[in-house]
């Protein structure tokens, strides 16, 4: 399994934006898809957002379409999530992890299986 960390959580004001960034490591490198989520407490984890393994798709949960964005940089193992207009409700751990496999982006967490540790951000109103 890969090893991976996530970086850039804070707390900021509503309207503002943020950029959390995860570096991937820990295996002979092959890319796969990866993606975002996010736990809010008392909730289950939430899809964020996936890309393929190439950065060529990407898929989005409906909270975040349109200000959100994924992105990836394989020659530095680093996967990026830009989030821009952030709400309160946007307030979450937001973990990083990687498919056991898989190539295209995809949206369902059991087939994802490396993980960060997550990072917080908090959205004050």
């Amino acid at each position: 399994q890969a090893h991976l960390v996530e970086s850039g959580g804070g707390l900021v004001q509503a309207g503002d934006s943020l950029s959390l960034s995860c570096v991937i490591s820990g295996r002979v490198r092959t890319w796969y898809a990866a993606g975002w989520f996010r736990q809010a407490p008392g909730k289950e984890r939430e899809f964020v957002a996936s890309i393929s393994w190439n950065g060529a798709s990407t898929k989005y949960g409906d909270s975040v379409k349109g200000r959100f964005n994924i992105s990836r940089d394989n020659t530095k193992d680093t996967l990026y999530l830009q989030m821009k207009s952030l709400k309160p409700e946007d307030t979450a751990v937001y973990y990083c992890a990687e498919t056991n496999g898989l190539t295209w982006a995809n949206s369902n967490i059991d087939r994802y299986s490396s993980w960060g540790q997550g990072t917080q951000v908090t959205v004050s109103s």
